[in-house]
């Protein structure tokens, strides 16, 4: 109240409260502890004073304050009337009971005021605005908008401004904070914000990204108090661009699909959205239900929702069995016989040696090659955050081996080799591929190390969203809107080769939930759900430390060497990079030999030697090396891929070499073709009063042939002409008609041409002027040319 009417000076006059009817303790605090009017105390019932979250859980009374913009002074029975100049502005809200499913309320121990005051609102009131959009929060968007639309914020435009100048506060907001558009969680809250706001801007003509260009005066508007959307200014104007672009691909589509539908129950008098369209318009076309819901309502219809909803679990349920259903039945039909058996796993004590086991149990599958066996221990890594499982072998006492195709389920373990024998009690050697195993490792801790220089190159809001790492590759999909800059990528790269050379130890601790959370800038990943106790790998504490259940080399050193080998985009808004580590780069190497002497094949001698050459002086710098130098190994790699961008400056510029010879040589065809030109007019035919002429002649392409056609109609007075060639096998056509015939006789090249293909088996069409038509069968070509004054006659 002091803040109210003393600080900000609002008149005590245009204020009125409310209260709980039964909460007197409220009204009498109003009444004695502040100068309001005593008539201006209002009581209410449950409906608009007493603050629920659902029907059970936390509650209690409330306590609102309104503001009266009338220009005569309101009455009581104005609020909470749902009159717009009588308008809350703050609710005071008494947390202090809890309600049980049986309706009942408890007292809570603790209780508090949860106050929540309209900021946009009370700026509304300090400036004496009619609406919260013409204060100085929001005017300056809609002053933007108004210049980048011209549009009039007026009539059917203040709607769609306003909805615009909001949701790009939002998304700037959001996206500073770290969120990001996507498919799940907050990500699709931002999508769906978005493409509400995309949806309008073609309500004010906008069909290029446009929101984006707001963000620049909302930053110089509220920057000086919230510092972080200045620092990531650039980075929110390109992630809102990006979806902006990659929602306008679908948008039209989507618009004309609605815009049908909606068409269509104006004439058959429906009122229900169908919800197969709108299923339609959410799964191929990107539209949130809700801003079909919204569009749906602007027309006055509601959305078929069951329907819609009945859709959406059908294709979630066939996604989920199609992507389990394999597994889930093995594994169901493998382990009904030993449910209550449990071994004890741990892949993380085993180094390159066997550790002893016992089989407690198995189970024979479809074949006698294939068998299920449970550990007493189990030390094969089962997949899981991205990492492959281990594989490997059991040893059997008698020196029998089973390989070890996959493990799961903590102890079993999926095993080849005919048996036919008791297993149970066996006592077994567990071997894991060790080298496959160091090699996966090495992608592991080389993800980890790549995740904190991918932040540190490219920003805060980088985060895993799928990872996928074996033995071959490491693969990293994070949040980025544009295509990683080359100096970006050398960047990354020497990060991650400094921490390898600083041969870091890497080391893992199990620790409380609660602990972990405390670690500085530990990463763990939204959505996931972790137990009381989390395993969390260091890479030197003060530079990746990541709740992780993989497996890890012993030092950074052990890496060897890190190398991007490639960059993409997989949908909008997300990029993913492979790399490889260790004996990946010998192979990459390799791969990069390959593709350097295929692109040397491809070029002509002149070419081609100078690069042999090269290649040949530079192998003998590198004779004798050792390659477990990454000094060495880094300088092939850079030799590689500068001699591969040379490469293909070399092929574009032969390319183009090419294919400006080719032009000048098919330019010198036309021409030394052209000079027949003469000699078939001469000999031109008559077919009714009408000139006909028709030659063959050699060309590469139709665009010859109508090149060839344009000067036959420049030379040829009234007059038809049919031009042909055999063209890898089939016939081009070229007619073409004099604008005099085209004018007075309504003859058409295009007609003529298609009348004539038709007999060669073909079609084409065009112009009255020009034409251009092909054929298959080239045996009929004598037939058609005896049929073409026939074909004229019947156009005359």
């Amino acid at each position: 109240w002091e803040l109210l009417t003393k600080v900000w000076g609002l008149d005590k006059n245009r204020l009125w409260v409310t209260y709980y009817r039964e909460d007197l303790e409220t009204k009498d605090l109003w009444e004695k502890n502040t100068d309001i009017d005593p008539s201006h105390v209002l009581k209410f019932d449950e409906k608009d004073n007493f603050w629920e979250m659902g029907d059970t859980g936390p509650c209690g009374p409330c306590s609102e304050i309104h503001y009266d913009f009338t220009s005569g002074g309101c009455n009581a029975a104005d609020v909470n009337a749902g009159n717009p100049d009588v308008m809350e502005i703050w609710n005071l809200v008494f947390i202090q009971y809890n309600r049980d499913s049986t309706g009942t309320l408890h007292d809570l121990p603790a209780k508090h005021v949860d106050t929540g005051m309209g900021f946009e609102r009370m700026v509304r009131v300090l400036q004496n605005k009619s609406s919260n959009y013409l204060t100085d929060v929001f005017l300056p968007l809609i002053n933007d908008l108004i210049n980048i639309t011209g549009k009039e914020y007026s009539g059917k435009f203040e709607a769609p401004m306003n909805v615009i100048a909001d949701h790009v506060r939002t998304l700037t907001f959001a996206i500073a904070d770290g969120a990001i558009p996507g498919n799940e969680g907050r990500g699709y809250v931002l999508r769906r914000v978005l493409r509400r706001a995309a949806r309008y801007g073609r309500n004010l003509d906008m069909r290029t990204p446009f929101i984006f260009k707001l963000v620049d005066t909302l930053v110089n508007t509220m920057g000086h108090v919230f510092p972080e959307i200045v620092e990531k200014k650039d980075f929110i104007k390109e992630v809102i661009k990006g979806e902006e672009e990659s929602f306008n691909v679908t948008l039209d589509k989507g618009l004309a699909l609605f815009n049908e539908e909606a068409e269509r129950m104006k004439k058959s008098g429906e009122t229900t959205f169908s919800g197969e369209v709108a299923f339609k318009l959410h799964d191929t076309y990107g539209f949130p239900v809700d801003l079909t819901e919204l569009m749906a309502r602007e027309s006055g219809y509601n959305v078929d929702s069951v329907s819609f909803d009945k859709l959406m679990n059908e294709q979630k349920e066939r996604a989920r069995i199609s992507r389990n259903k394999n597994e889930v039945e093995l594994i169901q039909s493998s382990t009904k016989d030993f449910d209550n058996i449990k071994g004890f796993y741990n892949p993380y004590l085993i180094e390159n040696k066997g550790l002893d086991v016992t089989i407690l149990n198995h189970s024979l599958l479809e074949n006698s090659y294939l068998e299920l066996v449970i550990l007493d221990k189990n030390p094969f890594y089962i997949e899981s955050g991205g990492q492959v499982s281990d594989t490997g072998k059991l040893i059997l006492d008698d020196g029998y081996n089973l390989l070890v195709e996959k493990p799961f389920n903590d102890s079993y373990l999926y095993v080849k080799g005919p048996t036919n024998r008791d297993l149970v009690s066996q006592n077994a050697v567990a071997c894991i591929d060790f080298p496959r195993r160091q090699s996966i490792q090495r992608n592991h801790t080389a993800t980890h190390i790549m995740h904190e220089a991918l932040r540190r190159v490219l920003g805060s809001h980088i985060k895993q969203m799928g990872s996928y790492l074996d033995d071959k590759v490491l693969r990293f999909d994070f949040p980025h809107f544009h295509k990683l800059k080359p100096q970006e990528i050398t960047d990354i790269e020497q990060i991650v080769n400094d921490k390898i050379q600083e041969n870091i130890t890497v080391y893992a601790e199990e620790l409380s939930i609660d602990k972990a959370n405390k670690i500085p800038n530990v990463k763990k990943f939204f959505g996931d759900k972790y137990g009381d106790i989390v395993r969390v790998v260091f890479v030197d504490d003060k530079f990746s430390v990541e709740f992780c259940g993989g497996t890890h080399v012993k030092t950074t050193n052990d890496i060897g060497l890190f190398k991007i080998v490639r960059e993409e985009s997989i949908s909008a808004g997300t990029r993913r990079i492979f790399a490889k580590t260790g004996i990946g780069i010998i192979e990459h190497i390799n791969e990069k030999t390959t593709e350097i002497e295929k692109l040397i094949s491809e070029l002509p001698e002149k070419y081609a030697n100078n690069f042999r050459l090269a290649i040949s002086e530079f192998k003998k710098d590198f004779e004798g090396t050792d390659f477990r130098n990454t000094d060495m190994l880094a300088s092939l790699i850079k030799y590689h891929d500068s001699t591969i961008n040379s490469l293909l400056e070399v092929k574009e510029k032969y390319l183009e070499e090419k294919k400006h010879l080719e032009k000048e040589l098919a330019k010198q065809k036309v021409q030394d073709a052209a000079g027949s030109i003469d000699e078939l007019v001469s000999s031109a035919k008559d077919v009714n009063g009408i000139k006909l002429i028709t030659g063959e002649f050699s060309v590469d392409n139709t665009d010859e042939l109508k090149e060839l056609g344009d000067k036959l109609r420049e030379k040829m007075g009234s007059a038809v002409g049919l031009l042909y060639s055999v063209i890898e096998g089939k016939i081009g056509l070229c007619t073409v008609v004099s604008d005099d015939l085209v004018k007075n006789k309504k003859l058409s090249a295009g007609k003529i041409a298609g009348d004539v293909a038709k007999i060669l088996g073909g079609g084409g069409g065009g112009k009255p002027h020009l034409a251009t038509a092909g054929g298959k069968d080239v045996s009929k070509l004598d037939e058609a040319l005896a049929a073409l004054p026939e074909i004229i006659k019947k156009y005359l």
